[in-house]
């Protein structure tokens, strides 16, 4: 089989097969690097800068390495486009007889059972849901994966897809009737005989520490495991290795209890008031926390009057419901898996009430419907160390933003990696000549009260030159919302035709397609959209970011953090708020410059990024662009385009 350097040549096979192929170097490196950590069953961490290659450069040499390999994405969108757009042409171009799969958690499959049981139970309380109930039964019928991402007609965000879809809870698995007909467990079967998976980080992380997700038999056997969109790795690493218990998880319990003591216990007459009873506490719990949405620490939550007796009441009504259920529970599988439930949810419910262990920080979130109570790890490295022991294997990690100023000590720290071989490779393209560092003049404190008002007055003259085709990243919801009520106004004001877009208006990849079809659109995100985002030419010329994007220092989980840091009289600034502020920089500004051919302004408002020392780190960080204080600068850049 030719060698890497024959494959990425300028006459090689890639080249040849692929329309616009250019040889770039640094990919080149990178895959002989990726291959050699293969080689070694070594730890390989590798940045890569837009436009670098980077999945060519790890999907080449695994292809060629002939033994199983897992690769592992931050989003369902990037796992998707890996494999029915980059693996299969990758495969093609190597002639490699590999066989490949694509794994993702059971919320994305079809699940016939619990489809049918919810339309006959009449669940759906609308036209519109009943629509996309008949809808996905129709899909149901047809699909060959049963991937909820191949049903089209009905929205991802359809709230009908929770009634069509089963739950690690609520699944019968060898005891349900659909069994043999199952879309998760037909796609472990074909994950299982593949030499490649594509997984989502979301699914690797849940299934090493449930065990349920179809990943457990996979790992033993895989001889690579290959990170892409690593720098998700420690958040998602911190959510998995903890613990939670959900209100809404609650409800879900009493309402699946209700539909089988209807068909299997009708002479049971207690289950209904009982089942009422504990969804009436859990709805009570949610409401102790008061009308607003946010997150609080355990401290925050005892504090408040009601909430103590509201929770006190859930666990005590459950225990009541767990009893009722194991007497019921051996006259079907669906009540069994009840009981189980219950019993799970009152253990965790406990746990939380009466924490034990000291490495974990107790905090609650409350969403509009429900409140979820969480136990999160202060640290993961031990345990991801943990999780990548055992048999010998290779671990690659990439992303186009890891380093910190080209050094990786944050992120290894993050997940115990200790001082694994490294590369960091710079994007090809010329950034001096294609883009502008711009940080205006006269800027105020990032929390004076008119704050949002300076960024859109600074910005307008910039969004006016490019003429439109400009993302506003916002630091926050509430700076999004303002962001958009002003640039309305201004755009209103002034008579232009500039579409305004902003997140929530659609799901993220609608706005996307109508942001690149009217090319001319200002679209006002925050936090979904410094990442995962790729706009090509002049419908995306300008990215203004409002603030360099700290965490809030009044996170419970970040606090507790920031405590046990001082503790150890270390400086949580510099080693962890910093470094990971650093990272979300680098995110949002890879938005701007995505091919040779982009032209565009990064516009960073906040004056720390010039007045503070730190702010000297973030932006050495960032590509070497041409940098300035001066709008004409931006104007004339603009005007030359």
């Amino acid at each position: 089989m030719s060698s890497l350097q024959e494959i990425f040549a300028p006459d090689g096979p890639l080249a040849t097969a692929i329309g616009g192929y250019r040889v770039r170097p640094q990919q080149v490196e990178m895959a002989e690097r990726v291959a050699e950590a293969i080689r070694n069953n070594a730890v390989f961490i590798a940045e890569a800068g837009t436009g670098t290659g980077k999945t060519f450069a790890y999907l080449v040499p695994a292809l060629k390495s002939h033994g199983k390999v897992i690769v592992s994405t931050g989003t369902k969108t990037l796992q998707d486009q890996l494999f029915n757009k980059d693996l299969p042409m990758v495969r093609e171009v190597l002639k490699a007889p590999v066989r490949i799969a694509l794994l993702k958690g059971r919320a994305n499959y079809v699940c016939p059972y619990h489809l049918n049981r919810s339309l006959a139970d009449g669940r759906f309380l609308s036209k519109e849901d009943a629509a996309d109930a008949r809808r996905i039964a129709v899909f149901a019928k047809t699909t060959q994966s049963g991937d909820k991402a191949e049903c089209l007609e009905v929205n991802e965000n359809s709230p009908v897809w929770n009634h069509a879809t089963s739950t690690r809870d609520n699944c019968l698995g060898q005891d349900c009737p659909d069994y043999k007909t199952c879309f998760v467990m037909q796609a472990r079967k074909e994950a299982m005989a593949a030499d490649l998976v594509v997984v989502n980080h979301h699914l690797f992380f849940a299934d090493v520490m449930l065990r349920d997700e179809g990943m457990a038999e996979l790992l033993p056997a895989c001889n690579t495991v290959i990170f892409d969109e690593a720098h998700q790795l420690p958040e998602v690493a911190t959510l998995f290795f903890g613990d939670s218990v959900s209100t809404a998880q609650v409800l879900d319990l009493t309402r699946d209890a209700r539909a089988e003591g209807l068909q299997h216990a009708r002479d049971c007459l207690d289950l209904t008031p009982l089942s009422k009873a504990v969804e009436k506490a859990a709805r009570d719990l949610r409401l102790a926390v008061g009308i607003d949405s946010g997150r609080y620490s355990a401290g925050q939550l005892l504090e408040r009057p009601e909430f103590s007796p509201a929770l006190a009441l859930l666990e005590s009504e459950l225990e009541k419901f767990v009893a009722l259920l194991e007497t019921q529970a051996q006259r079907a599988e669906g009540l069994e898996k009840c009981w189980q439930r219950a019993t799970e949810l009152r253990e965790r419910l406990s746990r939380w009430r009466n924490p034990v262990d000291a490495g974990y920080v107790f905090w609650g979130e409350a969403f509009t419907q429900s409140l979820q109570l969480n136990a999160t790890p202060l640290d993961v490295a031990n345990i991801f160390r943990k999780q990548m022991g055992g048999h010998p294997r290779a671990w690659i990690f990439t992303s186009a933003t890891l380093a910190v100023q080209g050094k990786f000590h944050h992120y290894c720290a993050e997940l115990g990696l200790g001082e694994p071989e490294s590369g960091c490779w710079h994007s090809p393209f010329d950034y001096g000549e294609q883009a502008v560092l711009y940080a205006p003049l006269g800027m105020p404190d990032p929390n004076a009260f008119h704050y949002t008002e300076a960024v859109v007055d600074a910005a307008w003259p910039a969004v006016k030159a490019a003429g439109g085709g400009a993302f506003f990243l916002c630091t926050s919801l509430r700076a999004m919302r303002r962001t958009h009520e002003l640039l309305k106004t201004k755009i209103e004001n002034e008579g232009l035709d500039l579409p305004l877009l902003v997140q929530g208006e659609g799901s993220k990849n609608e706005l996307l397609q109508r942001f690149r079809y009217l090319g001319n659109a200002i679209l006002v995100g925050s936090q979904s959209f410094w990442e995962g985002v790729d706009v090509r030419g002049e419908a995306l010329s300008l990215v203004v970011i409002d603030k360099i994007p700290f965490a809030p220092p009044d996170d419970p989980v970040l606090s507790a953090r920031i405590e046990e840091m001082k503790k150890q009289g270390r400086n949580a600034f510099i080693e962890y708020q910093l470094p990971r502020a650093v990272i979300n920089v680098k995110q949002g500004a890879g938005r701007l410059i995505r091919d040779e051919a982009d032209k565009g302004v990064l516009m960073i408002c906040d004056p720390r990024l010039i007045s503070k020392p730190y702010g000297r780190k973030v932006w050495q960080s960032l590509p070497p662009m041409k940098r300035t204080r001066e709008l004409q600068v931006v104007l004339d850049f603009f005007a030359q385009r």
